[in-house]
């Protein structure tokens, strides 16, 4: 029998679910180091395009734990774009039903697709599949429109009672952090600096950072 989420809750197992104010933010970098810093497995459940190489594979080749699980996802969408559309292509019609959270005993990570209101289909988006025990992490990246990007991701999730917390990506922006965080009071969990590129050892690094503040959320 599936374990209903207090049960998850008692033995203090995390649902985390990582979204983005927009595309191409690091979405699942930030993942990466998620999944290596509390040896959480890892869940993408819809991916559009790059089938041959996904985020699946790339958080794989990002990890040095060998106790995360990568699990399959539930929609695989040979054309990189919105997943309603890509669906549509696919000749296939993408069902929340059917989105159905792995069974694990150990902390899942869930990464959506694109931001918080990207549309499966006529009536869902990513924000429906996010269930209400869930944690959510929102990767903030600076860029023109970003402070509204950020501040509208943000709210929507306020606004439906979930925990809300910040990681940001890239080069640092005083002016629009502070504000992001003084206007939310969401949390911060830190930042991924504008590496050279990203390998195990790099995302060790974050992982050894974070770890404190994600195993107390």
């Amino acid at each position: 029998m599936p374990k209903l989420w207090h049960d998850y809750k008692t033995l203090g197992m995390q649902r985390i679910f990582v979204t983005g104010i927009s595309t191409e933010v690091g979405k699942t970098v930030a993942s990466a180091i998620l999944v290596e810093a509390l040896e959480a497995d890892y869940w993408k459940p819809v991916q559009a395009g790059e089938l041959d190489y996904t985020d699946s594979h790339k958080i794989q080749e990002l990890i040095s734990n060998t106790k995360s699980v990568i699990h399959k996802g539930s929609y695989e969408l040979t054309s990189p774009m919105s997943p309603h559309a890509a669906a549509e292509i696919d000749g296939i019609h993408i069902e929340r039903q059917h989105i159905v959270e792995p069974e694990t005993d150990n902390h899942l990570i869930i990464e959506g697709a694109g931001g918080l209101l990207v549309p499966l289909n006529e009536e869902d988006t990513i924000l429906d599949i996010i269930m209400p025990n869930y944690k959510v992490v929102v990767v903030s990246r600076h860029y023109l429109g970003s402070i509204n990007h950020s501040l509208l991701t943000i709210r929507w999730l306020q606004q439906k009672g979930y925990e809300v917390s910040v990681i940001f990506s890239g080069d640092a922006n005083p002016h629009t952090e502070n504000i992001i965080l003084h206007k939310t009071g969401v949390s911060l969990i830190g930042r991924i600096e504008e590496e050279p590129g990203f390998d195990r050892e790099t995302i060790k690094k974050y992982a050894n950072r974070f770890r404190g503040i994600l195993e107390s959320m």
